[in-house]
């Protein structure tokens, strides 16, 4: 269950879903049975509002961690129509 932030330098307590945004992956769960099939389950994470801005969830081979998010196209023309303003 989550009950805060996945960020390790956060973890704000998680109260209300409407602040932030939900991470859910497909994971391998232990070992393979007698078949070779292996169990699956699902992992949830949750990034608070501010961490949610600028981070996000990968999953790779070596497990979920916490990213910093590529910048938007939206976001680098607001930027880049600052710095002419200026």
């Amino acid at each position: 269950m989550v009950s805060h932030c996945a960020n390790p330098k956060c973890a704000k307590p998680l109260h209300y879903l409407r602040e932030g945004r939900i991470f859910v992956f497909d994971v391998a769960a232990g070992e393979a049975d007698r078949n070779g099939k292996r169990s699956r389950r699902m992992d949830h994470y949750w990034l608070c509002g501010v961490c949610s801005q600028t981070m996000e969830m990968q999953q790779s081979e070596d497990g979920v961690r916490v990213v910093a998010r590529a910048r938007s196209r939206v976001q680098e023309i607001a930027i880049a129509r600052s710095a002419m303003a200026s």
